[in-house]
């Protein structure tokens, strides 16, 4: 994808954004979908205004959503073909609908069975965040990469979800955590990213789904961060089947936080 190109993905998603999503923020109700989760207006009018866009600029690339059906998004990943773009039109939707201002737009392109490209948007503070595989990560016009949080687990700030990982570790996390301080935010896709920034130390989620976490791994990767399921896979096959994530962008404290959980 050229400059010129990338850049009109930009601008895709940020239009979109400011129409859909923030003239809409604590104006919306919410619905509940049949796996429990939250779903508002706006992420229906998000991805369907995306999907049209995307389609007119880029016709040759297929496409998968959220708020596609289980069957759909199969059929989407089966048929990926040229290449594949892999969209959360709202990241956080329960914090949007709650008038939380932490939420994202996660869009990322998969091409033979890798994420190539990615970008989060972030409307409420006007944060871009995107990468290309193998050229680095970006938040806005800056590069990411040079930031290492020099610090020592136990001084550091977690960002973790303690609601999908195994009781016994959450448990333990709660009970005795190892680190100085824990945050939980509400979008997969936004806490990846400033994890990629530096603006938290190591991470910790149990499940999310390929749209939550495709863009942020590689922005994550791009900056320079390293990331493992609780498994022990360092880069498991892409799919429909949700995957855990411990990750820091510091190696040391990588390192530490793996040999903590047992990694």
């Amino acid at each position: 994808m050229t400059p010129q190109q990338f850049q009109s993905l930009r601008d895709i998603i940020g239009r979109a954004a400011e129409d859909e999503l923030v003239t809409r923020f604590n104006r919306v109700e919410a619905g509940v979908k049949a796996d429990g989760s939250v779903v508002t207006e706006a992420d229906l009018a998000m991805q369907q205004r995306v999907q049209g866009d995307l389609a007119e600029r880029f016709p040759h690339y297929g496409f998968l959503a959220e708020e596609m059906s289980p069957e759909h998004q199969e059929q989407q990943l089966a048929a990926a073909g040229e290449g594949l773009w892999i969209l959360d039109p709202l990241d956080g939707t329960s914090n949007y609908a709650m008038g939380i201002p932490y939420f994202a737009v996660s869009l990322a392109l998969m091409r033979e069975g890798k994420i190539r490209l990615a970008l989060v948007y972030d409307p409420v503070r006007r944060e871009c965040f995107q990468a290309r595989a193998g050229e680095g990560a970006w938040l806005n016009d800056q590069h990411l990469g040079n930031k290492r949080p020099a610090t020592a687990l136990a001084r550091g700030i977690g960002l973790i979800d303690l609601k999908r990982l195994p009781a016994d570790l959450a448990q333990r996390l709660a009970v005795d955590p190892p680190f100085a301080s824990q945050r939980s935010f509400g979008s997969v896709a936004l806490d990846l990213c400033w994890l990629a920034a530096g603006r938290v130390h190591v991470y910790l989620h149990g499940r999310h789904n390929l749209w939550d976490y495709a863009a942020g791994h590689l922005i994550l990767r791009e900056a320079g961060g390293q990331a493992i399921t609780l498994g022990g896979e360092e880069d498991p096959p892409l799919g429909m089947r949700p995957r855990s994530t411990a990750a820091a962008l510091d190696g040391d404290l990588f390192r530490e936080w793996c040999k903590w959980l047992g990694l």
